[in-house]
């Protein structure tokens, strides 16, 4: 479904991605793992179209989308949950989920929103209530419900356990699996690798800008060099 090869971007003279590849199939979970300034989060601009890349090429289901137009990605059907969650404070849940669909999915708007608050019993409750008002649990739902309303066939999810108390973060995690299982394709963008390679299928490390360690979730949670950088072991 998308494949990554040499990917190099930067802002300005400054170059942070150095020659990153990666390859998602359909129905995968894929984990992108990585701390603070790692890479993780220009590699998802250049994804999005927020950042043109100096070289390299991204490839979603047979066409190069690399530096087209952000609109033109969503409207393919890549679609990105960023990090921070990026409600909209001052509109109401409703009107949130329903910008989710304003590129894409816009014809099925109200299955797709029956949808999600079937699977967020939470958003249905306070549909008429500001999204700045939600708890942060609650402002995260919101946001992958936006994400779900343009039918997205690769969703990306920034740091979805950032903030989130240890019981919520079971229950993103369980929820990334339930939607998983329902067909989503999901690129997880996280710093949380336990969890993340509890449920992905395959993993890629990223350090420095570029891919460190890659391959099957579970031989990555026994590779003695993850251990010993971020599982502590």
């Amino acid at each position: 479904m998308l494949e990554v090869t040499g990917l190099r971007a930067g802002y300005g003279e400054v170059e942070i991605l150095r020659g990153v590849d990666m390859a998602i199939e359909p129905l995968e979970i894929v984990a992108l793992l990585g701390s603070n300034g790692a890479g993780k989060t220009t590699f998802n601009a250049v994804l999005s179209g927020l950042n043109r890349p100096t070289a390299g090429g991204v490839v979603f289901e047979g066409r190069d989308i690399a530096g087209l137009d952000p609109v033109a990605i969503v409207e393919a059907g890549l679609v990105q949950v960023p990090e921070g969650r990026h409600v909209f404070p001052n509109l109401s849940v409703r009107e949130n989920l329903e910008l989710g669909g304003y590129r894409r999915g816009r014809a099925n708007r109200k299955s797709n929103l029956e949808r999600v608050v079937a699977i967020f019993p939470r958003l249905r409750e306070r549909m008429d209530q500001k999204a700045g008002t939600l708890s942060g649990g609650e402002q995260q739902m919101l946001a992958i419900g936006r994400g779900m309303m343009s039918e997205p066939k690769l969703l990306v999810l920034d740091e979805p356990s950032l903030g989130l108390s240890p019981m919520l973060v079971e229950e993103m995690f369980a929820l990334i699996g339930r939607l998983n299982g329902e067909g989503l394709t999901i690129l997880l963008v996280e710093q949380n690798v336990r969890q993340s390679l509890e449920i992905a299928a395959r993993a890629f490390v990223m350090e420095n800008g570029a891919v460190s360690l890659s391959g099957p979730a579970g031989e990555l949670m026994r590779d003695p060099q993850l251990q010993r950088s971020y599982l502590g072991i």
